[in-house]
């Protein structure tokens, strides 16, 4: 019983370090669902579990010794925020940017929320590779069941962080340049830390 309490406070651990800024994500896309409508908040949670299950799934894999995305490409991934938000940003510009009180949907559906979510958690197939490997069965389903748990306060704290009159009121004023920018800041984020642009560089 106390190594299962372990193994569970080391997954909570474990996903709330790799998974901080999926916070700022997740907040931005409930505020797009406020002022659009779109994704709704059900395509919000179902595309945040299922880019989570997916990370796990891969990790799982790579456990195995199985390389399923090689890891120097795997910041690739981060063209799918980085494009997402230029085609907000594009939006923004054709409407000659006086949208105010509104923010693009950038994220438009399930599948779209599931892409930036593997795409910014990338990187924590690295992180997750290892304890998967080295635990148990009964250590994993664990390890699982708090990733499950965990996922929906986090969806939890951004929809309400998406929902609070501080926050609103910020993007009522900047809200239709702020999203396409957290995704597009995201997006380079992701490419730039993964040192992918100079293998391309090298391969030219």
């Amino acid at each position: 019983m106390d190594n299962l309490l372990a193994t569970a406070g080391t997954a909570a651990a474990v996903f709330a370090g790799t998974n901080v800024d999926d916070i700022i994500v997740l907040t931005v896309l409930f505020l797009s669902s406020r002022a659009r409508g779109k994704p709704r908040p059900w395509q919000i949670v179902t595309g945040q579990y299922a880019g989570i299950a997916a990370l796990v799934a891969l990790s799982a894999v790579a456990a195995l010794g199985l390389t399923v995305v090689p890891d120097e490409w795997v910041g690739l991934l981060g063209l799918l925020p980085l494009g997402l938000g230029l085609w907000g940003l594009a939006g923004v510009v054709r409407a000659g940017g006086t949208e105010e009180g509104e923010s693009p949907a950038v994220a438009t559906g399930l599948l779209s929320v599931a892409g930036v979510t593997v795409a910014n958690g990338a990187d924590n197939i690295s992180v997750y590779t290892p304890v998967f490997r080295t635990v148990g069965l009964p250590a994993t389903l664990v390890t699982v069941a708090v990733f499950a748990v965990l996922t929906a306060v986090w969806c939890a704290a951004g929809a309400w962080l998406g929902s609070h009159p501080k926050v609103i009121a910020a993007v009522e004023r900047f809200g239709h340049r702020l999203v396409p920018a957290v995704f597009i800041v995201l997006g380079c984020v992701i490419v730039l830390e993964s040192g992918v642009v100079g293998r391309l560089l090298d391969l030219l």
